[in-house]
């Protein structure tokens, strides 16, 4: 059974708490960049480590090294995508974009939920690894949303979908950090999608305020209900017969309801007496603007890519043979033993977090650009555009990828260095037995999604906080005599909320939205989101057991 030699007090449990309240006070409150604040985040982590949790320097050096590694999978996504972002916009795929999806709908409204809430949902379903944040936030700012919304909403958006997304891979790596029986693996299941629930209503509600407040909301409820119950009751429904695909196939459907949706009077035609729009710059989607060009391209041609995107992403996740030719391909590093000296052991392994490069969203990115340049360049489009602005040439695109990608990767390396050396030490550990050891049953069944909330802001990875602390939940749920089925739900709608502030997450949107640097004003968008989340899963967690769910 899991326990700890690392003294649960207050000065061990404050401290380990540091680097966390430090890099959300330096982001949120003093708006530090990104880069200043994970930077410095890092050397807190480090200084704690080493003088509180008696990590030896060799330790501290191995987790840093694992943290540089496990970015790779993160800047695998970011510099490809941040490559489609400008190929796009050197050839005036964006303007094109704009243009067309005026034509979809006249409702500025049911374009925000189609693009923020419901094609980033499928996005997430088929290509995570931050693809939905990257993909969307350069559309949402195509169409007139002022950036730092274009990035909030879009990870608020896909939350409900981050724990069975990726075709499952959240609760693949949960099934292989706990050992469960068959009747507990499958109660876990049903009860992670029930409370996920919770995340589609709130995350669709959120989306709809932040775009309009109360009017918004008032006129897009049925809206918000009827995709809420496809994307909500679909995962609860399928995670009984196949988990891996208990997001993608809701999310699908989704997808395929806003054709009809849009049909409908109520969110066909414009919406009207609606004064206050603070998520959208004055002019709109389908205002004129005193800078239009003529786009060189229609919108089929401009949605081109994100199809060409879905159907890689689609191929190399569900065409079995392809799949596994790709997944031969892997790259891990050896990293030998290290341990602390309050007996914080992790064993020596031949290849750490091996990694597919050819499944890795970013070989579908890398392509879907590829392709996109070779097709608009024979086209023309990026002749067009240069006319229509001089200041727009071709030869910069490699020069503005660079320019953008090196600042976003900088903090990404750091967040996740923090985090290894909190893992390493035993901060993250501290944090989680303190909660337990000031907690009764069911206080610490409320909290008990809040240690899932703690790993993914260190890691900004659902999956990584459930590979981080499943183990753990597993073993107090015992000690409190509380149902594990529960508490691993718990840990998993925890997993995925605690994306919302992720940073690395917030830095993939703020790099593509281009406002590198005002990750603070996106966290203080996504952070009451997040408490509120956090408030409401842990009551249902509270009502679950009480109801025997």
């Amino acid at each position: 059974m899991h326990t700890t030699l690392i003294p649960i007090d207050w000065l061990h449990w404050s401290l380990a708490a540091l680097p966390i309240l430090a890099l959300a006070f330096l982001l949120v409150k003093l708006r530090w960049t990104a880069q200043q604040a994970g930077t410095t985040g890092m050397f807190v982590a480090a200084g704690v480590a080493l003088l509180v949790f008696r990590t030896p320097v060799d330790t501290l050096a191995v987790a840093s090294a694992k943290g540089i590694w496990d970015s790779a999978s993160i800047l695998l996504v970011i510099w490809p995508a941040l490559l489609l972002y400008h190929i796009m916009s050197k050839a005036g795929g964006y303007e094109a974009l704009r243009r067309g999806i005026v034509s979809f709908s006249r409702n500025e409204l049911f374009i925000v939920v189609a693009l923020g809430w419901v094609f980033t949902s499928f996005l997430q379903g088929i290509d995570g690894f931050g693809t939905p944040i990257v993909v969307v936030a350069p559309l949402l700012v195509a169409i007139g949303m002022r950036p730092v919304y274009a990035v909030a909403i879009p990870i608020i958006a896909h939350i409900w979908a981050k724990f069975y997304g990726t075709l499952g891979v959240g609760w693949l790596a949960t099934l292989q950090v706990v050992d469960l029986d068959a009747a507990t693996t499958q109660a876990t299941a049903h009860q992670s999608a029930l409370l996920l629930t919770i995340q589609v209503l709130l995350g669709g509600f959120t989306v709809v305020w932040m775009y309009g407040r109360w009017p918004a909301v008032r006129h897009a409820w049925p809206l918000v209900l009827i995709i809420s119950a496809i994307q909500g009751m679909g995962q609860i429904i399928v995670v009984w017969f196949d988990p891996v695909l208990a997001a993608f196939i809701p999310a699908t459907l989704a997808m395929l309801a806003l054709y009809p949706l849009s049909r409908w009077p109520r969110y066909a035609e414009p919406l009207g007496g609606l004064t206050e729009r603070p998520a959208m710059l004055e002019a709109g989607i389908g205002s004129a603007r005193s800078d239009d060009k003529s786009a060189p391209m229609g919108l089929l041609m401009s949605f081109m890519p994100y199809a060409l995107l879905t159907v890689f992403a689609l191929s190399s996740s569900l065409i079995e043979p392809l799949r596994s030719a790709l997944g031969s391909f892997t790259i891990g590093l050896p990293f030998p033993e290290v341990a602390t000296g309050y007996g914080i052991v992790n064993v020596a392994t031949p290849r750490y977090s091996a990694m597919a490069p050819l499944t890795n969203p970013g070989a579908s990115l890398l392509v879907t650009a590829a392709l996109t340049w070779l097709i608009f360049s024979a086209r023309g489009y990026y002749r067009a555009w240069a006319a229509a602005d001089p200041t727009v040439t071709q030869s910069r695109i490699v020069r503005n990828l660079f320019a953008s990608a090196v600042p976003a990767s900088v903090p990404i390396i750091a967040f996740l260095v923090m985090a290894r050396i909190m893992d390493h030490s035993g901060q993250n550990e501290a944090l989680a037995f303190g909660i337990a050891a000031v907690a009764p049953a069911y206080v610490f069944a409320f909290l008990s999604n809040g240690i899932g909330i703690i790993g993914a802001f260190a890691t900004s990875s659902s999956t990584s906080s459930n590979t981080l602390f499943s183990d753990l939940q597993y073993t107090l749920a015992r000690l409190k005599d509380l149902p594990v089925a529960t508490i691993l739900a718990a840990q998993s709608a925890g997993g995925a909320i605690g994306n919302a502030i992720g940073p690395a997450n917030v830095v993939l949107g703020t790099s593509t939205a281009g406002i590198s640097g005002k990750e603070g004003d996106v966290l203080r968008k996504t952070l009451p989101w997040t408490l509120a989340a956090f408030a409401l899963t842990g009551a249902a967690t509270i009502l679950m057991i009480m109801l025997g769910a």
